[in-house]
């Protein structure tokens, strides 16, 4: 089949290259538009768009895709479907319209729970054993499509999001290209998804990324895996923003003095924190202007009172 591949994130990677090494015809890949980033804020391109460079492919970066000059053009380019992963923005009506088998979309989630921005970290910060990816056909509504495929994946007690994303991102490419082998030999049916079970996943905010002390240790442990890397959990000291990176939550038998809520415990080699249950050991924090560094050796340059809060 001719395909136009969307995505953006180094996320959608996996599946592109998957895409490429495929049978099918790899005509053009639309992404976002070049973005500023880094201290210098320089006009980098997406990773996507980096690697179909590589790849010598068209690359196509409407600032929208109800571009009329973009519909144009996938029209001209007349794909037989488009694969999605993490494209970034809504796909109009009249693109969908386009490929006579649609457009189809890796989502990572076991479908209908977790549709939305965020599937990977709400699952993590809700404590889901078990997530997986999903093809399902685009339509008007927010990941409502019809199923194509399905694979799960295991939640371990220490994933990050990050961790969490990169192996689903990996598997989730064989998926793509199996559901679209599927459509081309017409093997492959649609299967609505049920009404019940659904969950949204809307994008993290910096404020979902604050983390509660007055929330127990195993709840505040979710939220940091889940916002780690992005947008990155963080705390206040001394009204100054404190990153911070994985914790670990003691055992009721590692827990000595009680701590309150926010209240800090400085060891020789370890900083401990209070929650509403047992206390936490800090893993990495990035104070300020610095980089990250191990939580013992920021609170030997850094220095915090005995009994110091976080909030």
């Amino acid at each position: 089949m001719r395909l136009v591949f969307a995505g953006t994130p180094a996320a959608a990677l996996p599946a592109l290259n998957a895409i490429a090494e495929s049978d099918h015809e790899l005509v053009a890949v639309l992404t976002r538009p070049d973005s500023r980033a880094g201290r210098g804020r320089n006009t980098v391109a997406s990773p996507v768009a980096r690697r179909a460079e590589e790849l010598d492919i068209e690359v196509l970066r409407p600032e929208r895709p109800t571009d009329p000059a973009f519909l144009e053009t996938l029209s001209t380019l007349a794909p037989d479907a488009c694969p999605v992963v993490a494209y970034g923005a809504l796909i109009p009506p009249a693109a969908l319209e386009i490929p006579q088998h649609g457009w189809i979309n890796l989502h990572f989630s076991l479908l209908p729970a977790w549709r939305g921005a965020a599937p990977v970290q709400r699952s993590i910060m809700a404590g889901d054993d078990v997530t997986g990816a999903t093809t399902f056909r685009l339509e008007a509504g927010l990941d409502t499509g019809p199923v194509y495929g399905v694979l799960t994946e295991p939640i371990g007690p220490r994933d990050t999001a990050g961790d969490l994303l990169h192996r689903l991102a990996e598997a989730g490419a064989r998926l793509v290209v199996d559901t679209l082998n599927g459509l081309e030999t017409g093997t492959l049916e649609p299967r609505p998804q049920p009404s019940d079970g659904v969950s949204l996943a809307p994008r993290l905010s910096a404020e979902d990324a604050h983390v509660d002390w007055r929330l127990p240790s195993q709840i505040v442990d979710r939220r940091i895996r889940g916002c780690t890397p992005a947008p990155g959990a963080w705390t206040l000291l001394n009204n100054e923003r404190l990153g911070l990176g994985p914790i670990r939550p003691l055992s009721p038998d590692e827990s000595s003095a009680p701590l309150g809520p926010g209240e800090l415990s400085i060891g020789k080699h370890s900083v401990l924190v209070g929650t509403a249950s047992t206390p936490v050991e800090l893993g990495e924090v990035r104070a300020p202007g610095r980089r990250p560094m191990a939580a013992a050796d920021w609170a030997r340059g850094a220095r915090p009172s005995a009994g110091q809060r976080l909030g």
